[in-house]
C-alpha cells in the first residue's frame, strides 16, 4: 500500500475501488422515524384555515438572509432583497413566501426588548413587496430559537418575557395586514438543560400558548388571522405530532395550522454511511414522515405546511455531495407525495437553487423537476450515468426504468429522435442503449460527458442519461503535515492526487488496521462527503479535511476506500 504521511502522526493507505456500491451499513439510532401510535383525532381547523394553507401551494423561503446572525441580511452571503427578488419568485410560479427571522442582536434590554426599528422596517417592506407581489407571507422567530428562547427551563421568566415582548411588537406592527399574513411561532423549537421530551412538550406548549394569547388579544386582523405552530425540533416523529395534537386541542381555536421541516432521509441527505442514492431507505422515511402528518392532522381538517424541505447535501458551491439523478429522483417523489398527504411545501432556498446575483436557476433541470413535481409524475432511471471504459470495447449497456406512471416514449439526442431497434430497445422496463448508438455518441471518448440523452415520457420531465467516457481512477503519492490546516470543515487540510479519468467519486470509506471505523464517524467506515473528504476535480485532487485528521487516533494507520461511480466489478490498488 501506498503510505501518506501526515503532521497528526498518521499514515494513510489510499485504496481506489471503481465498482458498485454495496449495500449501505444500517444507519445509526435514531435516523428512522419511531412509528408510535397515533394520538386521539383533533378539533378540525376552520375551512378558511385549510383554504390558506393549501393556496399556500407551493411556497418558496428566503433562506440566508433576514434569519442571517450578523450586521444584515448580507451576513451569510447573500446580496440584500429586493422587489425584483420577490417578483421573480411570484413569476416561478411560487404562491407563498417564508421570510425566517432573527432578532438576536436586534433588540434591545428588557424589560421591553425594544426591536431594531431599522431591522423591522427591512422585515415589514419584504413583507410589503410580497403582499403586493399577490403571495402568501409566513414569518417568525427563526434563530432566536437556539440562541436564546432555548434557555427556557433554566431561565424561565425571563426567556417567556422577551419571547411574549417580541411578539407583542410584531403583533402591533402587523394588526392591519391581510390575511395573507401568516405567523408562525418559533423556527424548529429546542430547549437546553431539560429532563427529557416530556419537559420539552410542557415549554413547547406554553409557548405556543403565550404567542396565540399574545398575537389574539392584539386585535384587528390578528384576532382571526392563521397562526402556526410548530412541533418540537419541527420534526415529524409520532410522539412531536401527538404532543402538538394535545395542544392544538387544549387551544380550541380553528384558525391554526401545524408545520414540520423535512431535509430527507438523514444519511442520504448528507451522502455518510454508503447511502448514495434515493433507495428504498429513503422513500420509507419519506413516505412515513408524510403519511404521519395527514393521518394525525391533514385526514382530521388541520393542514399541514411542510415549512422548509430540501437535502442538506446540495451546495453550489461544491455539487457532488449528491449525485444529481438521485436528486432529481428524491424531489420527484416528494413532489407527487406531497400532493397525495395534501401537504403545502415551501422549498428552503438559502441561495443553493436560485442565483439571487443573477436572478437564474443554478440547475434548470431540477428546478423543472420540482415545478412539475407540483402538477404530475415524471419517469425516471436507474442512474443518469452511462459509462463507457475508454481503453475498452464498446458494449451494450441496460438501465431499468422507472416510469412512475407515466409511458416511455422514446429517446432524444438533442432535436433528433433516436430510432427504436436501432438506437435502442426496450424490454419491459429494460431500456438498453445499443453498442452501435454509444459507438457513435463517444466519438473520440475523451474523458467526462461525451453526449447526452433525454428518455422522453407521456408526462413530466424527461430524464437526462450523460455518456461518459472514463478508465479507473488513478492515486499518485502524496507526502506533507496537516499542521496549517484551514479549521474550517471545507478547508484543505491535505491533498492526494487524483487523476479521475472522468470518473466520479460517490464516497469514501476509512479503517484502522484492526478493522474498526475511522474518521469523524466513528459508527460507520463510509464517511461522510465534506466533512471527512471532497474531491476538487478542477485542482485534481481529493481533499481530507481538519475534521477527519483531528479523529484519527496518533500513531494509528488508516486505509482509505474511494468508491467511484463507475459500475464496473474491479478495482485497483496505489501501491
Amino acid at each position: 500500500m501506498r503510505r501518506i504521511r501526515s503532521g497528526c502522526a498518521a499514515a494513510i493507505a489510499a485504496v481506489v475501488v471503481a465498482g458498485a456500491l454495496a449495500a449501505a451499513p444500517a444507519a445509526p439510532a435514531g435516523a428512522t422515524p419511531t412509528g408510535a401510535a397515533l394520538a386521539a383525532p383533533v378539533q378540525p381547523s376552520a375551512p378558511a384555515a385549510r383554504s390558506i394553507v393549501a393556496a399556500m401551494q407551493p411556497g418558496w423561503g428566503l433562506g440566508n438572509t433576514y434569519d442571517a446572525i450578523g450586521a444584515d441580511e448580507t451576513a451569510w452571503g447573500n446580496p440584500p432583497v429586493t422587489r425584483a427578488l420577490i417578483s421573480k419568485v411570484r413569476s416561478e410560479g411560487f404562491r407563498s413566501i417564508r421570510i425566517p427571522v432573527t432578532w438576536e442582536g436586534r433588540q434591545g434590554a428588557a424589560p421591553d426588548y425594544p426591536i431594531d426599528p431599522a431591522w423591522l422596517a427591512k422585515v415589514r417592506q419584504t413583507v410589503d413587496w410580497a403582499m403586493a407581489e399577490g403571495l402568501y407571507v409566513m414569518i417568525n422567530l427563526h434563530h432566536d430559537s437556539w440562541m436564546w428562547i432555548n434557555q427556557l427551563a433554566t431561565d424561565h421568566d425571563a426567556v417567556l418575557s422577551r419571547y411574549t415582548a417580541t411578539w407583542t411588537q410584531l403583533a402591533a406592527t402587523f394588526r392591519d395586514a391581510s390575511n395573507r399574513l401568516v405567523f408562525e411561532s418559533v423556527n424548529e423549537p429546542t430547549f437546553s438543560a431539560t429532563t427529557g421530551d416530556d419537559q420539552n412538550y410542557l415549554l413547547l406548549n406554553e409557548l405556543n400558548t403565550a404567542f396565540h394569547r399574545v398575537v389574539r388579544a392584539s386585535g384587528g386582523g390578528n384576532a382571526t388571522r392563521l397562526l402556526v405552530l410548530p412541533t418540537l425540533y419541527t420534526n415529524a416523529d409520532q410522539p412531536r405530532l401527538d404532543a402538538l395534537a394535545t395542544s392544538l386541542t387544549d387551544l380550541g381555536d380553528p384558525m391554526v395550522a401545524t408545520t414540520i421541516h423535512f431535509y430527507g432521509f438523514w444519511p442520504f441527505s448528507v451522502n455518510i454511511a454508503g447511502f448514495t442514492r434515493f433507495d428504498a431507505a429513503s422513500e420509507q422515511d419519506l413516505t412515513g414522515t408524510f403519511d404521519r402528518v395527514y393521518d394525525t392532522f391533514v385526514a382530521h381538517g388541520v393542514p399541514v405546511i411542510m415549512g422548509e424541505y430540501a437535502l442538506f447535501g446540495i451546495d453550489p458551491n461544491y455539487p457532488a455531495i449528491i449525485e444529481r439523478g438521485e436528486i432529481r429522483k428524491f424531489f420527484e417523489f416528494l413532489g407527487h407525495h406531497a400532493r397525495t398527504r395534501k401537504v403545502t411545501t415551501i422549498v428552503w432556498d438559502a441561495g443553493q437553487f436560485l442565483n439571487r446575483q443573477t436572478m437564474q436557476w443554478r440547475d434548470p433541470e431540477l428546478f423543472a423537476q420540482i415545478k412539475s413535481s407540483l402538477t404530475t409524475r415524471s419517469g425516471t432511471a436507474s442512474t443518469d450515468m452511462v459509462f463507457i471504459q475508454r481503453s475498452g470495447e464498446i458494449t451494450s449497456r441496460t438501465l431499468t426504468l422507472n416510469p412512475n406512471g407515466t409511458d416511455f416514449q422514446g429517446l432524444r439526442l438533442g432535436s433528433r429522435n433516436l430510432l427504436k431497434g436501432r438506437d435502442y430497445t426496450v424490454a419491459g422496463d429494460q431500456l438498453t442503449l445499443t453498442a452501435a448508438l454509444l459507438t457513435e455518441l463517444a466519438g473520440n471518448r475523451t474523458y467526462g460527458v461525451n453526449a447526452t440523452l433525454q428518455a422522453r415520457f407521456s408526462r413530466g420531465v424527461p430524464w437526462r442519461i450523460d455518456i461518459i467516457s472514463q478508465d479507473t481512477p488513478v492515486l499518485s503519492d502524496a507526502t506533507g503535515s496537516t499542521s496549517g490546516c484551514d479549521p474550517s470543515g471545507w478547508g484543505r487540510c491535505f491533498l492526494i492526487p487524483a487523476d479521475v479519468r472522468g470518473d466520479v467519486l460517490a464516497t469514501a470509506e476509512a479503517r484502522y488496521d484492526d478493522g474498526s471505523n475511522a474518521g469523524p464517524a466513528s459508527w460507520t467506515s463510509y464517511q461522510q462527503y465534506g466533512n471527512a473528504f471532497w474531491a476538487d476535480y478542477p485542482a485534481n485532487a481529493i481533499n481530507l479535511t481538519p475534521e477527519f485528521f483531528n479523529s484519527i487516533t496518533d500513531g494509528a494507520r488508516v486505509t482509505l476506500t474511494f468508491h467511484f461511480w463507475t459500475p464496473l466489478p474491479t478495482f485497483r490498488l496505489v501501491e
